[in-house]
């Protein structure tokens, strides 16, 4: 039962999740992954109780809560190669530090900040290329950010 009602809320509204998240991010594989992200979140609400009266409101709402917690992840990436940016700029060689300090992470945490910060992707994608599912990725790169700031707080 709560498969069928799913998977009906899935053919009948995904593709204006889609198009309501596509015009707020501006971005393809954003609007994709959060529109997944929507209906996962849909299948397990669901599954542990009554399905809402409104169908689509609901996930509208919920639409609107997984683009604010996306927003605000990226927001604190953004601040903290910021702050660990400043924090070093002390000296012209500070970007240096900084790319030196990017070149002793591990190779594996490496390629996750550069391809979720530098290069902007999304889990989804990060994921897919890097054969692991999305958390696993937010909490590498979290990790590699606790690892930068640390390196960079010990340089002399």
């Amino acid at each position: 039962m709560t498969t069928d009602v799913v998977e009906e809320a899935f053919v009948r509204y995904s593709a204006d999740l889609y198009r309501f998240l596509l015009r707020r991010t501006g971005s393809h594989s954003d609007a994709e992954e959060l529109t997944q992200q929507v209906f996962a979140d849909a299948a397990s609400a669901i599954s542990s109780a009554d399905p809402p009266r409104s169908m689509r409101g609901w996930l509208y709402t919920v639409a609107e809560r997984r683009l604010v917690d996306e927003v605000r992840r990226r927001k604190r990436a953004e601040e903290i190669v910021g702050a660990l940016a400043r924090e070093r700029a002390v000296d012209d060689e500070a970007p240096d530090e900084l790319e030196d300090a990017v070149d002793r992470l591990p190779t594996l945490q490496r390629r996750i900040v550069v391809m979720r910060i530098v290069e902007g992707r999304s889990y989804h994608e990060i994921a897919l290329e890097l054969g692991c599912n999305e958390a696993a990725c937010k909490m590498r790169l979290s990790r590699a950010l606790q690892r930068l700031r640390d390196d960079l707080r010990a340089a002399p």
